[in-house]
């Protein structure tokens, strides 16, 4: 007996010590990663430290953690001393006179104000509106790979009510019997919800995202759910590729992909996408849509997949600045599941006169740019044709800081988001594999410490001091949308609003190029105002895909 106890002592040692196989210089050797430098006199008075935490790791990774589950630490964009208007305005839309068109195809066309008189009007029905969208997503989701599921239970039944309730004379506004899309990264209940990634395509959620609640009060009415680069990178999704209306043989741009090709395209009125770094801006822009990334916090992302807490925020893609006004409108506030989401005011009137604002360029990010032919450069003179002088600005750019705070920040969380995507080899399951992919990125992300992520975020406090500091003597502020400074990184680390809207074409791809308004922290009103002025006077907004009408 005596031997058997003593033989069983000896085996469970030598799997201790499989276990337990790190060396001092080991430690040596990772400290490098981290660019530190130990004697071997502190490398030997760490070792039992070091030891005792992988323990406790071990311990840690022994509990789930849903995606669902949060950081007890909540970003905030609002810095010490900042005071903010609270009170909401009554917010009056006024709905078009307009009547059906001979062709019904031009209805896929129209603004979301125009669609709301007609079935306020009851010129027609919810019910025919919806069946009429889901026809053309039926025709044309396919050559666009912008749809994972059709809902189409769920929006019949939503127009159903929808026109039972205006018969009534029960009328919630101007979203009311509309049809739209979600990225589907927002979970509803009786839906799949597959975050475009392949591990996740048969997975059901049992809840209700925040947005899709708001937008269900508002009456509109969800037709589809959307394609999104998987796990919300890029334009592959793990049916394909998300493709680009203007040029089917190009993509679509990402992550908020199918919602920004499927509104382009005309196959809903409008779309809910997210952002963490540029993936509402950056389909708006390739696509040619019109895309509000709102303040961070402005929107709960309570049932949404989390890439990034102090990142993500919701917007909606529409083709014009009034119809990205209207989803707003409705979409804005919170459900208090999500910290870092508060109820701030939209304060947006249909009548703005910009001339009263205060809007400002970016004159160093203007200055970089050579060819005088670029649209950039015709922005801003359609605005000094309006009347308007605008004030030169020197907004920070990549030149402020010396190392890339975005890249740490996403990376950190993003791979504490995905945690036992990595250590339980899901990762295997994802249908791209390359350098840049999540996959790898994930595990590479694994080699950062916490220290160097609490200080890229000190060092982003410090971004955020000087971007609010150039903004403070202007109320909106014109700047390109891609390269010249690397401002859709800046100001998604700071977590300011931008709207992105379609200039024109590039000569050399006949493809959408864009400008972009950026305004203070929930100064949305203000800048939808300028966007929505800009649009009046020039016709892009209503240019629309040959192909798709």
């Amino acid at each position: 007996m005596r031997k058997i106890i003593l033989l069983a002592a000896l085996l469970n040692g030598i799997a201790a010590f499989s276990q337990d196989t790190i060396t001092t210089k080991d430690i040596q050797s990772a400290a490098k990663l981290f660019d530190l430098n130990f004697t071997q006199k502190e490398i030997d008075t760490m070792y039992d430290g070091v030891k005792g935490n992988l323990n406790n790791y071990r311990n840690m990774h022994k509990l789930s953690l849903p995606n669902s589950v949060p950081m007890s630490l909540w970003q905030s964009p609002v810095l010490p001393g900042m005071r903010f208007n609270t009170r909401q305005e009554a917010v009056k839309w006024n709905y078009p006179k307009v009547s059906l068109p001979a062709d019904r195809n031009e209805l896929a066309f129209y603004s979301i104000l125009q669609l709301a008189s007609l079935v306020k009007n009851k010129k027609i029905s919810s019910v025919e509106l919806t069946k009429f969208f889901i026809d053309r997503l039926k025709k044309f989701g396919d050559s666009l790979q912008c749809v994972i599921s059709l809902t189409e239970d769920i929006a019949m039944q939503q127009a159903r009510d929808a026109d039972a309730e205006i018969a009534a004379g029960k009328y919630r506004g101007p979203l009311h019997g509309i049809p739209y899309g979600l990225k589907d990264l927002f979970s509803v209940k009786g839906t799949k919800t597959t975050w475009g990634a392949a591990p996740y395509k048969e997975q059901v959620l049992d809840d209700d995202a925040f947005v899709y609640s708001q937008l269900k009060a508002a009456g509109a009415v969800l037709v589809a759910k959307f394609t999104l680069g998987a796990l919300a990178m890029g334009d592959y999704w793990y049916g394909g590729r998300t493709r680009n209306p203007w040029n089917t043989k190009t993509g679509s741009s990402g992550s908020s992909a199918g919602s920004a090709s499927a509104t382009v395209a005309g196959l809903v009125p409008f779309a809910i996408g997210t952002e963490t770094h540029g993936s509402i801006i950056s389909p708006a822009s390739t696509c040619g849509a019109t895309g509000l990334r709102p303040t961070f916090g402005s929107i709960s992302r309570s049932g949404a997949m989390t890439l990034s807490w102090s990142l993500d925020k919701i917007g909606p893609l529409c083709r014009s600045a009034e119809d990205a006004a209207v989803v707003f409108n409705y979409i804005h506030g919170t459900d208090e599941l999500d910290g870092s989401a508060v109820n701030m005011p939209f304060n947006y009137k249909q009548n703005t006169d910009i001339k009263k604002l205060r809007i400002g360029y970016a004159k160093n990010y203007f200055d970089r740019i050579t060819d005088t032919s670029r649209n950039e450069l015709k922005v801003l003179e359609t605005f000094r044709n309006m009347g308007i002088e605008l004030i030169p600005v020197v907004f920070p750019d990549s030149g402020v800081y010396k190392f890339n705070i975005m890249s740490v920040v996403i990376s950190a969380e993003s791979s504490a988001a995905f945690d036992e995507f990595t250590r339980m080899n899901i990762d295997d399951e994802m249908t791209r594999q390359e350098k840049f992919d999540w996959p790898n990125s994930f595990r590479t992300s694994r080699m950062m410490s916490a220290a160097e992520y609490v200080n890229a975020n000190r060092h982003r406090y410090l971004l955020m001091k000087q971007v609010n500091e150039a903004l403070k003597d202007i109320d909106v502020l014109i700047c390109p949308s891609r390269g010249s400074g690397n401002q859709t990184a800046i100001t998604n680390l700071t977590g300011h609003p931008a709207v992105c809207v379609p200039i024109g074409f590039d000569k050399r791809f006949n493809l959408p190029t864009s400008i972009t308004f950026l305004g203070k922290l929930y100064g949305e009103a203000e800048i939808l105002a300028v966007a929505k002025a800009y649009q009046e006077l020039t016709p892009w907004d209503d240019m629309h895909p040959p192909l798709f009408k």
